[in-house]
């Protein structure tokens, strides 16, 4: 990440046509009602805070279709090797960094593909970094740290819509030719202006005037994990709904692996096992194993062949309607390709490990 220096006099005060801007904004937004916040019991402050909660998902609601169309191509530039980077500073920059963070583990990818780009660096994660959301010059150096190229996608985050540095950032990267998208919590936003795609979720003022850490916030969030899942989705990092792509780091991941096998194979413990210990551990390679009845290193070929995409190298494998539908354990009815079983019961489902392991690519 650049060290670039952030623009701006420390403790210098806000000019009057900043002053003016933040007035406007509806997240910024003073309520009188709430003069005598302070003097509520602490019970009638939280059912205040729930109510105004209640209303960001409906808020995200009326932006699906954007959030459809942003996915549909996120997805197509990951699929070429794209990257997906989020820009933000303060609050809008650390949602940006958990999400990307918390894709390696959830869906396997491999370091840099989700990228999270906070304003001052990796210490602007856990405490303030004097003038470093007002410098543009930050956010391109930034983008320019990763080689940005027309692959990738990169998205702004800034509840205010008007950071500078989300706004550079969205800017550098429409200019070199990457996907762009603005995330912001106010109407008629610059970020918005400078994206290709507008996502503007109207949470309306805070519970405490300008503390956009709270819907404005959650709205981020809950934006970012669509982005982030449906894409992973839409590139075949998941199998119905099931994790397959989890990296199993610790005992708890390792335990949920062998539950995700078990519910798209219905096979028993022992098979379970045998196939996890075939494979290396990795899920969807055992999966393919059990229900394709491969050995690991061809159940890594099938999948390297057809992208990571499970249901495919299944098809490729078997012809079965099992790569058509989530093959659980209590799926009931008939394949309506052949009229069987797309199972054989339960009890006599059995795969003999292979003595060789292979794993697939991890994209």
């Amino acid at each position: 990440m650049s060290r670039a220096t952030p623009a701006g006099p420390a403790g210098a005060a806000p000019s009057a046509e900043l002053r003016r801007a933040l007035e406007q904004l509806a997240t910024e937004a003073h309520r009188p009602e709430l003069a005598e916040l302070d003097r509520l019991d602490t019970l009638a402050i939280a059912a205040l805070m729930n109510a105004e909660d209640r209303g960001v998902p409906e808020a995200v609601a009326a932006q699906l279709p954007v959030i459809a169309a942003v996915v549909d191509s996120v997805a197509e530039r990951m699929a070429r090797g794209g990257r997906l980077v989020y820009a933000g500073a303060g609050t809008a920059g650390r949602m940006g960094v958990l999400d990307a963070a918390e894709c390696p583990p959830t869906f396997g990818t491999a370091p840099g593909r989700v990228v999270g780009l906070i304003a001052g660096g990796p210490r602007a994660v856990v405490g303030a970094v004097e003038g470093a959301e007002d410098s543009r010059a930050l956010a391109v150096a930034d983008l320019d740290a990763l080689g940005l190229t027309a692959d990738d996608s990169v998205v702004g985050v800034s509840a205010s819509g008007r950071t500078p540095y989300a706004v550079a950032a969205v800017e550098h990267a429409r200019s070199l030719g990457a996907l762009t998208v603005g995330l912001s919590c106010n109407t008629g936003s610059p970020l918005a202006a400078a994206a290709e795609h507008g996502i503007e979720v109207v949470v309306g003022p805070e519970l405490l005037a300008g503390s956009t850490r709270l819907k404005a916030g959650t709205a981020q969030k809950l934006v970012l994990n669509m982005i982030s899942t449906i894409t992973m989705i839409r590139l075949g990092r998941t199998y119905g709904n099931l994790m397959v792509d989890v990296r199993a780091s610790n005992e708890k991941l390792r335990a949920r692996c062998r539950r995700i096998v078990s519910l798209a194979t219905g096979a028993d413990d022992a098979v379970v096992e045998k196939a996890l210990a075939a494979t290396g551990g990795e899920a969807k390679n055992a999966i393919l194993v059990v229900l394709g009845q491969v050995d690991a290193p061809a159940a890594a070929r099938l999948l390297a062949e057809h992208h990571g995409r499970l249901r495919e190298a299944l098809l490729a494998a078997t012809g079965s309607c099992a790569s058509r539908q989530p093959p659980l354990s209590e799926r009931p009815g008939p394949c309506p390709t052949t009229g069987t079983s797309s199972q054989p019961p339960r009890s006599s489902r059995s795969w003999a490990a292979p003595t060789t392991s292979a794993r697939s690519p991890t994209a």
